[in-house]
């Protein structure tokens, strides 16, 4: 049975000072590695680098192209990119924007700001730095309905606050940025309906890790030009997503405080700039598993974040919500890609569905979702299937077009690769991937190391061909619901 638990109207009542003083302290738990520099910033000249071919993943119809090269395309030998996020333009245009951490070498955990940009759909990528040599981590982007890029960043070591940087020419260029408060594990959405919060950006973080004492949430009413004093969320979810309905009512999903429980949390009122900020619920979620955190493929990161997605389709009466992660299910399977459905705004949820079909023991790994305007569930995740008791993985995705009650089989995108090369002096290749559908492509942001070392790629799937030549042999494409 699914847990529930509703909770009174919440304020955030923060006050003012808490938005502008950092605590002096903060913690997470142990096994979490915490978003402050270990290692100092080295410089790596460009003079030094050695640069060898870019790595292009291919793997029957799909291609997936690297992204962090230098200025020639060439790959830098020696660097690490992880963690990546993706904004693409939705006018219409072919513009997109990656971030991720970039280390300059490896043998420093130092991290910045990376980012690349392409305006022909993925074919070029040009690449550079948010203020080279000043340490940043958890990339999050997200675009507005005009077509601006947001970037946010976490920095200011020790007191975990973000900032975030806007683009008006597709990622080219990137203004100074403006202070989002903020936190470790931040993330971000953006409002691109036409209601009352038109234009509004969420943002939420780690409450243990806040830049200002007990607080998780803020929100900018003004399109990023400032933001408001940062408030606290109920039941602190953290490691998670944000998202904002066709209606404007915005959702939160996480891990809520230091346990397991996922949680749902809701606001009707946040959209409106007139009202106080506040959240109406905080619902618990039976995924059929926890949400890993260490070990395997990643030991020293996540095993994926709790992703919250709503539909898309206009005119629901009630918010479609859905909510996916990789999770430990009970017995020996060490990961799945569950996911649950709402079609109440969040007040009930559905029996937990297995979205990955293998029969075996594996790790799936990343569990990652994003929706398309017309209702489509695009779902990748890294996967262990063809490395039994290993971790070598490949990216596989599969898609639902009845709102998650079922599921196509399983399709691989990428050959396999091992998770365990060229860590930045961090046992991890970061904590999460990142996805933007439209009804003919979706766009993939993911870390591989098919170069012997961490790198981002970027992968365009045209829908339209997906299942006349993007099935290897014998796969079918038949539809399949499996529960865990």
């Amino acid at each position: 049975m699914n847990k529930r638990l509703l909770l009174p109207l919440i304020l955030l009542s923060a006050p003012a000072a808490l938005a502008e003083t950092p605590p002096d302290a903060v913690r997470e738990p142990a096994v979490v590695h915490l978003e402050v520099p270990d290692d100092p910033y080295v410089a790596v000249p460009i003079e030094s680098r050695v640069t060898g071919p870019a790595f292009r993943a291919v793997r029957g119809a799909f291609a997936s192209v690297q992204v962090n090269v230098d200025g020639a395309g060439m790959n830098i030998v020696g660097d690490a990119a992880n963690e990546p996020s993706i904004a693409v333009d939705l006018t219409g245009s072919q513009r997109v924007a990656i971030g991720w951490r970039q280390f300059d070498t490896i043998t420093s955990s130092f991290r910045q700001a990376g980012w690349g940009q392409t305006a022909d759909g993925g074919a070029t990528w040009t690449t550079g730095t948010i203020e080279p040599g000043v340490f940043r981590s958890d990339p999050v982007l997200d675009s507005d309905a005009a077509g601006n890029f947001y970037y946010n960043s976490l920095s200011v070591p020790g007191t975990f606050q973000c900032d975030v940087f806007r683009s008006a020419d597709g990622g080219a260029t990137w203004d100074s940025g403006v202070y989002a408060l903020g936190g470790d594990k931040q993330w971000m959405a953006i409002d691109r309906g036409a209601g009352v919060g038109a234009g509004n950006v969420y943002s939420n973080w780690s409450e243990s890790a806040s830049c200002c004492a007990d607080t998780s949430f803020t929100r900018s009413t003004d399109g990023g030009d400032s933001y408001e004093n940062a408030g606290s969320m109920p039941q602190q979810p953290r490691f998670g997503t944000t998202a904002v309905a066709p209606s404007g009512n915005v959702y939160v999903a996480g891990a809520g405080g230091f346990g397991n429980t996922i949680y749902v949390v809701k606001s009707t009122t946040l959209q409106d700039p007139g009202l106080a900020p506040a959240f109406d619920s905080a619902v618990a979620v039976d995924l059929g598993g926890s949400p890993g955190l260490g070990g395997g493929p990643n030991p020293g990161g996540l095993s994926g974040q709790v992703w919250v997605a709503t539909s898309q389709a206009p005119g629901l009466a009630q918010d479609e919500v859905y909510v996916l992660a990789s999770v430990d299910p009970p017995g020996t399977d060490p990961l799945d890609v569950h996911f649950v459905r709402s079609t109440d705004g969040g007040a009930t949820w559905s029996t937990p569905v297995r979205v990955n079909d293998d029969a075996g023991d594996a790790w799936q790994w990343f569990g990652t979702m994003s929706v398309a305007p017309g209702g489509r569930i695009d779902v990748v995740w890294n996967d262990s299937r063809s490395d039994p008791g290993g971790f070598d993985s490949a990216l596989y995705y599969s898609f639902s077009t009845d709102g998650g009650v079922s599921w196509s089989s399983d399709v691989p995108l990428s050959p396999s690769f091992d998770p365990h090369l060229g860590w930045p002096q961090q046992d991890k290749i970061g904590d999460y991937y990142d996805m933007v559908s439209e009804d003919d492509v979706v766009h993939v942001a993911w870390a591989a190391t098919f170069n012997g070392e961490q790198d981002v790629y970027y992968l365009r799937l045209e829908v339209p061909g997906l299942f006349t030549d993007g099935f290897e042999s014998g796969d079918t494409g038949a539809w399949s619901g499996s529960t865990p």
